[in-house]
């Protein structure tokens, strides 16, 4: 029985993803369908979120593509957190698929009980078996009504739990793209902005530019003042590299001390610009710590290495380019950009 329940929801699945997938032009392999699968039933909200950006682009889904979801979002594991949500969302849909039927059934021997009247009037029936059929089809639509005002109570019930169900989802969302420390986006949600990015330059060519930015000498801070210092710097400089920012620039936490921007409608010169005045931004503000005997921390610092996308390129081509320009600002002194 379980085995047929599974059947039947795959079957549901599989009507709603392969129409999609023809309709976007996407070959059916096992690899695509896979990707659309988990989209369908919702069970990985990353890769959900990101389909939805590139349809919301209008970015066409090429072998690249195809490629980049597989590998960033088939290939690992959905986060455990929503795990419990998916088994609820189940629940809900199969319960709301039950309504429907029960709806189905109840008009489908409502339709047989009103063509059975209608042959028995083609029967020429007496007044007293009129009246009676009469009586019969309007206690038949009574009972229509009031099941149709149940159903419409349990709908109402449905349509309530999948609104706090979406809400609690949202969260969700957000809480596994997002860096618990510094607020910032994580490397998660980097990737996934990433992949629309590469996405777009491959179909418009439209610039765009990355940098990479990694606190100098930050063990020293942790080594000399604890990790709750350590804490306060990582949290000092991500404020200041979002507030630095414009509103479409994407700013994350990569990973320890590390941090990533991405430039969308940037070329490789404004984004050299703009890392040096995040450099000075940050380099020229005096840390302390402690609310009466504040503490000096000195000059936070930090190296900039910026890349610009190139045909050709995809996330980790154009990640590497950029590291490998951090590496080389490291090298050269620290607290320097280089492109």
């Amino acid at each position: 029985m379980e085995q047929l329940k599974e059947l039947d929801y795959s079957a549901h699945i599989l009507s709603m993803a392969i129409p999609q997938m023809a309709k976007l032009n996407i070959p059916v392999t096992p690899e695509n369908y896979a990707i659309w699968y988990e989209y369908f039933s919702e069970t990985n909200l990353n890769l959900k979120r990101a389909i939805d950006g590139l349809l919301a682009n209008e970015v066409s889904f090429t072998r690249q593509v195809n490629q980049g979801l597989y590998n960033n979002f088939i290939q690992e594991q959905s986060p455990d957190i929503i795990q419990n949500v998916q088994i609820e969302t189940q629940i809900l849909i199969k319960s709301l698929f039950n309504k429907i039927h029960q709806l189905t059934d109840e008009t489908q021997d409502f339709s047989e009980i009103l063509t059975d009247y209608n042959q028995q009037l083609k029967e020429k029936p007496t007044l007293e078996m009129l009246n009676q059929i009469i009586v019969n089809i309007s206690s038949e639509v009574d009972l229509v009504i009031s099941n149709n005002e149940e159903m419409k109570s349990n709908l109402n019930t449905l349509d309530f739990e999948l609104s706090r169900l979406k809400d609690e989802m949202d969260n969700l969302s957000k809480v596994a793209m997002t860096d618990e420390l510094t607020s910032l986006n994580n490397r998660r949600a980097y990737e996934v902005f990433a992949l629309e990015q590469v996405a777009k330059f491959n179909q418009t060519q439209t610039v765009c530019s990355l940098l990479i930015v990694d606190i100098d000498l930050f063990k020293g801070f942790n080594d000399t003042y604890g990790h709750l210092i350590g804490d306060k710097v990582l949290a000092f400089v991500a404020m200041s590299l979002k507030q630095g920012v414009k509103g479409g620039d994407f700013v994350a936490r990569y990973g320890g001390e590390e941090f990533v921007i991405l430039l969308p409608d940037t070329s490789l010169e404004d984004a050299v610009t703009l890392a040096n005045n995040l450099r000075e931004r940050i380099s020229h503000k005096q840390l302390t710590v402690g609310k009466e005997k504040k503490q000096q921390l000195g000059k936070v610092t930090v190296s900039i290495g910026a890349a610009c996308m190139q045909v050709g390129d995809d996330a980790d081509t154009l990640l590497s380019r950029a590291d490998e320009k951090l590496y080389e600002a490291k090298g050269s002194g620290r607290n320097c950009v280089k492109s």
